[in-house]
C-alpha cells in the first residue's frame, strides 16, 4: 500500500509543486483546498480532495486519517492586506490547528513550510543560515511576523512529540506561478515594461521544482526539529535584471532608486490600494526587506538532505516561458520576445556561486 501524503495550500504556487512531486515519488497525495479554491491547478493530477479551512479546526481530521506525511505549505502569501488579522489566522492559528490535527492523527513526518524572512540576515554582510539569530522585532511587516511566528509553533509541537522539519524556502521562481508570488511579479514587472528603475537589494533564488523535491527530502532524511533553507543562488537585484535581460532581449532599468524614494512610493501605492480595493503596485513590506539584501546559504541542505541546484538561469527561463505561454506578458513585448529567442544564442552561464 503506497503511503498518503496531505499537501495543504496545493492550489498554491509551492504546494502545487509539492504535490507534483510527490505524485512522482509514487505517494497518493492528499490536498486540503477551501470550497472557494480554484481548484484549476489539481485537474488531471490523480489527488484526492478534501476540503477544508485551517481557520475551522473541525474541518481538518478527516483529511489526515490515514496519512503518512503532512506537508503543511498553505500561507497566505502576501505583503498587503487592509486587514492584517486575516494573515495572522491564515498563517499562525492556522499552522496551529493544522499541526494539532496531525498530532492525533499520530502522522508519522511533518514537513512545516516556513520562509528565510524568518531567519536572521548578519550584520557582516554574509549570507544567513539556519543559525543566525533573529527576533520578532527584527521581522518588518506582517507577512514575515507572522512567519516567525508560526514557525514558532511548529518547534512548540516538536517539544510535544510531533516530528515536525521546517524547511525554509528562500525565493522561488518557475512555472506555475499563477497568481504570481511577489517574486514573479518582479519578473513579470521586468516583462511588461513596469520596472522603470531598481533598488539596490537582492535575492536568493532557486528552481520551484528544486523547492518541491526539497520538502521530499526534508521528510525522508531531514532531522525533526531541525530547519533546512531551500535555496540556491544569491543575486544583486541588479544581476537579475540583466540575466532576464539575456534571456529576452528587453533592456533591464539603469537607474537606481534610493530606498527612501521607493518607500515613499509604495505606502502612496496602497494608499491608492484603499480606495481602489485593486492590489497595490509596490507594496511597503516588499520595499522595507529590499532594505537588507536576503542572502543565504543552502549548505546545509545540500549537504544533508542532498537538494538540487537547478542553474538560476535555466529556472529564470522556465518562469519566463511560462509567463509567455500563458498569456501574461503584453501582445507585443511577447512577440519581441519571441523574435530574440529566435534568434540569439544566450551567452554561456557563470558558475554558480
Amino acid at each position: 500500500m503506497k503511503p498518503i501524503a496531505l499537501v495543504t495550500g496545493a492550489t498554491g504556487f509551492v504546494g502545487n509543486a509539492v504535490a507534483r512531486a510527490l505524485l512522482k515519488s509514487g505517494r497518493d497525495v492528499r490536498v486540503l483546498i477551501r470550497r472557494n479554491s480554484n481548484p484549476k491547478q489539481l485537474s488531471g493530477l490523480g489527488v484526492e480532495i478534501f476540503y477544508g479551512d485551517l481557520r475551522k479546526p473541525e474541518t481538518l481530521g478527516p483529511a489526515l486519517h490515514g496519512c503518512r506525511e503532512l506537508y503543511h505549505v498553505a500561507a497566505q502569501y502576501t505583503f498587503f492586506n487592509p486587514d492584517p488579522k486575516q494573515i495572522y489566522a491564515s498563517n499562525v492559528e492556522g499552522t496551529h490547528h493544522i499541526l494539532s490535527a496531525a498530532q492525533r492523527a499520530n502522522v508519522a513526518k511533518v514537513v512545516y513550510t516556513s520562509t528565510v524572512g524568518a531567519v536572521g540576515i548578519p550584520e557582516d554582510g554574509k549570507p544567513g543560515d539556519e543559525e543566525t539569530p533573529i527576533t520578532i522585532f527584527d521581522c518588518k511587516g506582517h507577512y514575515k511576523r507572522s512567519k516567525f511566528l508560526a514557525e514558532q509553533e511548529a518547534m512548540n509541537f516538536y517539544r510535544k512529540g510531533l516530528p515536525v522539519v521546517i524547511v525554509n524556502p528562500s525565493a522561488p521562481i518557475g512555472v506555475r506561478d499563477v497568481k504570481p508570488t511577489p517574486t514573479g511579479k518582479m519578473i513579470l514587472d521586468f516583462l511588461n515594461r513596469k520596472m522603470p528603475a531598481y533598488i539596490d537589494t537582492g535575492l536568493n533564488l532557486v528552481d520551484v521544482d528544486d523547492v518541491a523535491v526539497g520538502h521530499i527530502l526534508a521528510a525522508e532524511k531531514g532531522r525533526a526539529g531541525e530547519r533546512y533553507i531551500l535555496g540556491h543562488r544569491n543575486l544583486h537585484l541588479r544581476e537579475i535584471l540583466q540575466e532576464l535581460s539575456a534571456l529576452t532581449g528587453l533592456r533591464a532599468p539603469r537607474v537606481k532608486m534610493p530606498h527612501a524614494v521607493a518607500l515613499g512610493f509604495a505606502y502612496f501605492s496602497e494608499g491608492v490600494s484603499r480606495l481602489t480595493k485593486k492590489p497595490p503596485a509596490v507594496e511597503v513590506e516588499a520595499v522595507q526587506l529590499g532594505k537588507k539584501k536576503m542572502f543565504f546559504s543552502a549548505d546545509k541542505a545540500v549537504r544533508e538532505l542532498g537538494l538540487p541546484q537547478t542553474p538560476v538561469r535555466t529556472a529564470l527561463k522556465k518562469a519566463v516561458d511560462w509567463y509567455l505561454a500563458n498569456g501574461y506578458v503584453k501582445e507585443k513585448i511577447a512577440r519581441r520576445i519571441a523574435k530574440h529567442q529566435a534568434g540569439k544564442v544566450l551567452p554561456v552561464a557563470q558558475p554558480e556561486s
